[in-house]
């Protein structure tokens, strides 16, 4: 299977680190900043740079656009996965036009309100996966995959 693993760096990163023993497995492709700890984290897989910050950044959201058409078309990922932040949302709004599925973990420290990328991908998610079951409730039609960390 082809993965493509979308995140920003820091927290994001981390939580998709913590399934390796799934996406160790597969032929993998990652989206994500040109930062120290992602740079260090990813050391030897293939890594796109995405363009940040994109929090409410339109150039940034045009950019991080125009790349992920590139890089879907490119990969051509079976299943795009993404923990978030906002480089995911052109990745997810996308991802059929190439014939993929998405995977959406929603992040374990937002356990009472919904974070804005997740409101943003939920419409075009395949499945959408929370870590608590207190975070169901949030999104509908949502699974507990229960805590990566």
């Amino acid at each position: 299977m082809r993965v493509l693993l979308v995140c920003s760096s820091g927290g994001h990163l981390a939580q998709l680190m913590c399934l390796e023993p799934w996406w160790g497995e597969q032929e993998r492709q990652w989206v994500t900043f040109d930062t120290t700890d992602a740079v260090g984290k990813l050391d030897g897989e293939d890594v796109v740079w995405a363009h940040h910050p994109t929090t409410r950044n339109l150039r940034n959201l045009v950019r991080n656009t125009a790349l992920a058409w590139r890089t879907l078309r490119r990969f051509r990922p079976d299943v795009v996965v993404t923990t978030g932040a906002a480089v995911a949302v052109p990745f997810f709004w996308m991802h059929r036009i190439f014939g993929a599925r998405t995977i959406y973990l929603e992040v374990f420290d937002r356990i009472d309100s919904r974070t804005l990328t997740a409101r943003l991908c939920r419409p075009v998610t395949d499945l959408f996966l929370v870590q608590w079951p207190e975070q169901q409730p949030l999104y509908r039609r949502s699974v507990v995959l229960g805590g990566v960390w």
